[in-house]
């Protein structure tokens, strides 16, 4: 017997990183006896030791709570954990989709982010019912009134009605889900109708192929009806449907309204892409979900084996992660210093650590990357366009009119005491002032349109050691925009090492070529002849250090005599010298291809 739709609550869970959502959504479990005690461990959904250990959600989850009301009713809870990082905005909008309504969690101590008002405002543009909630409360640091007067200012809630609650021992949560039922509307839709299901998250397994997690927004799903994937023209049958409870939980049926699970003889999670709709073959919906993208990178790095043998292990293992992570892409690519590897393409700077951090750690690989870029429309005088994404591919500048590169909207929250350093670091990043507005005495929201390539860099780490950890960075992508870009070369020995070649704004190119090659000679270990390092744009150099030689005492053992003894000796050597320097290589470590990055240090 279906359940009714009038006692299914579809919601999720908006906060910052470390501002308690998993924990939350553990005493959830708990309370509506979801979990036992026995089976309870901290951050339940995180499946990921990589999110247990940094204390993030990398990949969004859902799980259903049967929860018996104050009412006498028993309700269906289907809460759709999402993560914070702006890297998964995408994942995030189309978790948001799936909800009537959204949980707001602001830490008491922390105050409201800039991650957290950008997910905010996806949820308030979607109609979403907010319920803002206030945690960790019990803190001695916890500052309730201030927090709950920003929120106010924000969204309009009365500061006085906002939820106190601790997450960690339990406090004001049993009165949370009271409210999660009474404010938060049942979900609509006509169980008649032809079938209409949102995916928002995929998971691939071995055994049984793509896994899709959806929400059934219109007519029912029956096991073994043949389906169809809107996006990609994919068809299966959906040989098992069900329930995401801690584990899958196989029904006979999905009605609209409920959110689940379908296992088809789906192979590839490229077909089940996050934001398609999912309607039935014989019948299908005229009108597909709106909002469908594909996830496009943004960052692109060189990955590189350290050990050229292991190239085609590094092939399959970014094959493996690609399989539950439909955002990454790769492309074979040469280096004429690294060798063979990859040119890979990521959402953003913390998806490119965590991809390095699973090869490493799941496939046990070590590896080079080098310096991230970004894409780049390069429009040549012969009216043509070419996409660059590997420096090394700039066309020459004789061939070049126009370079146009990315533009983001980028949003910091901080203390009134750091504006005046965030601002002048947004303009040394060739920022665009937009506006400044204050959330309350203390707290400001800063807006800069930035090029994106001077956010892939350091600018998060500096932004954060400006501010001391408490300003917040949320940001979108706008636009491509001209700029004069020049392409900055390094130069070993008069031999260009193509994984060090970056895209500079030509006003920073001779400080930026400067500083590098100064780097490069603390980190380039010194050699039995000189190394020349050179920086150049184009065929001028604009820099140049030299690691000295190693150099023997030849003159130790000719005491007294006349001077052209010694010079002799001197003379001979330094012919030595220049006959190794032919014939010599220069090996250069992997914190030189990452020089680049450490440039401010």
């Amino acid at each position: 017997m279906p359940i009714e739709q009038s006692r299914i609550r579809n919601f999720c869970i908006i906060a910052h990183i470390d501002h308690g959502k998993s924990t939350l959504a553990d005493r959830l479990l708990e309370l509506t006896g979801t979990l036992s005690k026995r089976e309870l461990q901290a951050q339940v959904l995180d499946s990921m030791d990589l999110e247990r250990e940094r204390g993030i959600t990398i990949k969004s989850h859902a799980i259903r709570m049967n929860y018996l009301a104050n009412d006498g009713e028993t309700y269906v809870l289907n809460l759709i954990d999402t993560p914070g990082h702006v890297d998964f905005t995408y994942e995030v909008s189309r978790a948001l989709e799936a909800c009537e309504g959204a949980i707001l969690v602001v830490d008491a101590a922390q105050g409201i982010e800039a991650q957290t008002i950008s997910n905010l405002l996806l949820a308030m543009e979607l109609n979403l019912e907010i319920i803002p909630v206030l945690n960790k409360v019990d803190l001695p640091g916890a500052n309730a009134e201030q927090v709950a007067q920003t929120i106010e200012n924000l969204i309009g809630e009365p500061a006085d009605e906002i939820g106190r609650i601790s997450a960690k021992t339990g406090l004001g949560v049993a009165d949370l889900l009271e409210t999660i039922i009474r404010r938060i509307p049942a979900p609509g839709g006509d169980r008649n109708a032809p079938l209409k299901a949102l995916i928002f998250d995929s998971i691939f397994n071995s055994y049984r192929g793509s896994i899709v997690y959806a929400r059934v927004f219109e007519g029912t799903l029956r096991k073994g009806d043949g389906i169809l994937f809107m996006a990609t023209a994919k068809k299966c049958d959906a040989e098992e449907v069900g329930h995401l409870r801690l584990s899958m939980e196989p029904v006979d049926t999905l009605y609209a309204g409920e959110v689940g699970y379908i296992i088809g003889s789906i192979k590839d999670v490229k077909d089940t892409q996050v934001g398609d709709t999912i309607t039935s073959q014989g019948n299908p919906t005229p009108k597909a979900i709106e909002g469908f993208r594909e996830s496009k990178p943004m960052v692109f790095s060189g990955v590189y084996p350290t050990n050229s043998e292991e190239f085609e292990d590094l092939r399959s293992s970014l094959d493996k992660l690609k399989l539950n992570d439909a955002a990454l892409t790769f492309e074979p690519e040469t280096s004429a210093a690294l060798g063979f590897g990859f040119r890979v393409g990521f959402l953003g700077l913390l998806h490119m650590e965590i991809v390095q951090e699973r090869l490493d750690r799941e496939f046990g690989l070590d590896i080079i990357t080098t310096v991230p870029n970004v894409k780049y429309n390069v429009h040549c005088n012969d009216d043509s366009w070419v996409t660059v994404e590997n420096p090394a591919n700039l066309p020459a500048i004789g061939k070049i009119s126009e370079i146009h590169e990315p533009y983001v909207k980028a949003e910091i929250i901080t203390p009134t005491e750091y504006i005046g350093n965030l601002m002048q670091l947004c303009q040394d990043r060739r920022g665009t002032y937009i506006n400044t507005q204050y959330l309350d005495t203390e707290r400001v929201s800063l807006v800069y349109h930035l090029p994106l390539a001077e956010i892939v860099f350091d600018f998060y780490d500096r932004l954060k050691s400006i501010s001391r950890g408490y300003a917040s960075l949320d940001y979108d992508y706008l636009d491509y925009r001209v700029s004069h870009l020049v392409k900055l070369d390094v130069m070993i020995n008069s031999d260009p090492v193509d994984a060090l070649s970056t895209i500079v704004h030509r006003d920073k190119a001779y400080d930026m070529g400067r500083k590098l090659v100064k780097k490069l000679r603390e980190l380039i270990p010194r050699q039995m002849f000189d190394v020349a390092l050179q920086a150049a744009v184009g065929t001028r150099i604009i820099s140049r250090e030299t690691v000295k030689a190693l150099r023997k005492d030849v003159t130790a053992k000719c005491y007294g005599g006349d001077i052209s003894r010694k010079r002799k000796l001197l003379e001979k050597q330094k012919k030595g010298k220049k006959r190794m320097k032919q014939v010599g290589s220069v090996e250069i470590p992997q914190e030189a291809f990452l020089a680049v990055l450490s440039m401010e240090d």
